[in-house]
């Protein structure tokens, strides 16, 4: 979702901080690629000579749909599981990080690892493999384990399906710019490890951004969310503030996250047939 109206102090924050992270960085990213390139032997990672400081507000726990998540160095994780990707509907908009989002960057989304930080995530039906800098959260939709940049997902074969089956590798942390790289292509399975299908999704989502007493301080808030946002009279004589609906939890989700930036710090994720 775009909203159209000035974002707020803390989000031109974020992207300010960005550009400064970016202007310190040197333009190389600070990869170098290991004798015999990436893919070689056991698929060594890449050697950051200046690394990224691990961006400390987003290792705090935080709350989703009701689950609580946990985020904490992880150097053995290795799992696999169903692969998503987002593009257009967040290009440009800043990420948990505070780093702006670029579709065509190779890049990802995790609930768990510490951002910014690499993995190496390889497509189990095509074997082909790519190493994406992760700085932002999600997929909150069960069965998924990583949410791909339209770029990553192109580069993995994965831009038509949607979703798919996945391997990803923690490889540590990530330089200060770039890091993600196109991989050598694996040996391609004969046939692909069974997937289990996820369970059923509600079709649509919604964010409930408040509710208020007040019918009049519900439409400026409605105002001020933009085009997606709308009063509904509930029971009690409360106005609730809604914004939707979305066909997935992750990008209801990315619009929660929103809403809250906006100061509205009750935001919660509804779901709805």
């Amino acid at each position: 979702m775009v909203f159209r109206r000035q974002r707020t102090i803390r989000w031109r924050v974020l992207a300010v901080s960005s550009l400064a992270l970016a202007s310190a960085a040197c333009a190389s990213g600070g990869v170098e690629r290991p004798r015999g390139g990436f893919g070689g032997g056991q698929g060594a990672a890449p050697a950051i000579n200046d690394p990224a400081p691990i961006v400390s507000g987003t290792m705090r726990p935080y709350q989703v749909r009701g689950r609580w998540y946990r985020p904490e160095e992880q150097p053995n994780y290795n799992e696999v599981g169903q692969a998503s990707w987002y593009g257009d509907a967040f290009n440009g908009r800043p990420t948990a990080t505070g780093e702006i989002f670029d579709m065509h960057a190779l890049t990802a989304a995790h609930k768990t690892l510490p951002l910014p930080g690499l993995i190496e995530v390889t497509n189990l039906a095509n074997g082909r493999r790519v190493v994406l800098r992760v700085n932002d959260r999600g997929p909150f939709v069960d069965g998924r384990i990583v949410d791909l940049s339209r770029g990553a997902a192109q580069e993995l074969g994965l831009l038509q399906a949607g979703v798919g089956q996945v391997r990803v590798r923690y490889l540590g942390r990530a330089p200060r710019l770039g890091g993600g790289r196109p991989m050598q292509m694996a040996e391609a399975r004969s046939a692909p490890p069974p997937v289990t299908a996820p369970l059923p999704q509600p079709s649509r989502f919604w964010v409930q951004a408040g509710a208020f007493s007040d019918g009049d301080r519900a439409r400026r808030a409605a105002e001020t969310l933009g085009q997606t946002a709308r009063v509904d009279a509930g029971a009690g004589g409360l106005f609730r503030v809604m914004m939707g609906p979305w066909p997935d939890a992750n990008t209801a989700e990315r619009a929660r996250q929103a809403a809250v930036a906006y100061g509205y710090a009750d935001a919660q994720l509804i779901s709805g047939g």
